[in-house]
């Protein structure tokens, strides 16, 4: 039988490389051999205090990037969070179990106080709401990185105190750890982030991916010299995109001397083109079709939470509930 996967992303506007290697990407190719659970996390973005209309048009904005860039609604359960409000059900009964001092040793709560940041309580429960993302389902992977993987620890001890107080229910889902983590490198060189303004989108006109491609920071070897692929960020990207002969082939250019990174940053541009245009027109496409989007998300909403009310249902006869 096929595990079961579950993970998901906050809608946060247009899509980079960053957030298609880093998580988009991987989620989709999980489709291909595990049932995969994806979701849009909407109730995880009112912790930022996110204005309406924009979660609104970050929500289709993801939902048709999802779409455009190969995920199968007919094959994985693709849904909004908020549209399985079991979930929130869930999360108060695992509030009821998650000990105060666990809570406060969560690193996204102590990362937001250090940060002077003011903490609601969204913030403060963020592990127990994404526990009941994770344990609604009965996921057996959850792709997760260095700084999510105490949170999925959390997950499992919830789990397991649950079933010790009550009954052995709630299945204690594996982390899922890529062996190479992708941190995608910014035109800046630092980690790529909208935050730092350093991206380059994936769906974005051919003039603003040259701009933004121009604007790559490099070394000052002139286009005579030797230089080495492994430190220059085109490259690095480039070997995103590229085949291994393609990628191979470029590092002995540089290696060699009389490549200059302009060069580089036109090869990595094609590739761009190569990889991104097609799905740039169907991701452009489905923006221009909200309600189809609409749609396809109610309908997965809807399929979803019939597993999630039938596994609450299991939940609530085990503590003793009188409700249906």
């Amino acid at each position: 039988m096929r595990k079961r996967v579950l993970t998901g992303s906050r809608p946060s506007g247009s899509p980079h490389l960053g957030n298609y290697f880093g998580a988009l990407l991987p989620a989709i190719e999980l489709m291909k051999e595990h049932e995969l659970f994806f979701f849009l996390a909407d109730f995880h973005a009112l912790n930022e205090g996110v204005a309406k209309e924009k979660l609104h048009q970050d929500s289709l904005t993801l939902t048709a990037t999802m779409l455009a860039c190969g995920l199968d609604p007919e094959v994985a359960h693709f849904y909004c969070q908020s549209g399985v409000p079991e979930v929130a059900e869930l999360a108060w009964i695992l509030n009821c179990v998650a000990p105060l001092g666990m809570m406060q040793r969560s690193v996204a709560y102590k990362d937001a106080v250090q940060k002077g940041i003011e903490v609601n309580m969204g913030v403060f429960c963020y592990p127990i709401l994404m526990a009941a993302d994770i344990l609604l389902y009965d996921a057996d992977l959850v792709p997760v990185g260095q700084d999510q993987k105490q949170h999925l620890e959390m997950a499992r001890d919830f789990a397991a105190r649950f079933n010790h107080q009550f009954a052995d229910i709630l299945k204690l889902p594996e982390p899922l750890i890529s062996e190479q983590v992708a941190i995608i490198p910014g035109t800046d060189g630092n980690k790529m982030s909208k935050t730092k303004d350093n991206v380059i989108a994936i769906f974005a006109p051919d003039k603003v991916w040259k701009k933004q491609i121009s604007s790559i920071v490099t070394s000052s070897e002139g286009l005579d010299d030797p230089k080495d692929p492994s430190q220059c960020t085109v490259y690095k990207l480039y070997q995103l995109l590229a085949s291994k002969e393609e990628a191979l082939a470029m590092a002995e250019r540089y290696r060699a001397g009389g490549y200059g990174f302009g060069h580089a940053k036109a090869a990595l541009l094609d590739k761009i083109k190569e990889e991104f245009s097609e799905k740039r027109d169907k991701y452009l496409d489905y923006l221009d079709r909200p309600d189809d989007l609409r749609d396809i998300l109610a309908t997965g909403s809807r399929k979803t939470r019939v597993l999630a009310q039938e596994k609450l249902q299991v939940i609530k006869e085990n503590l003793g509930f009188l409700s249906p």
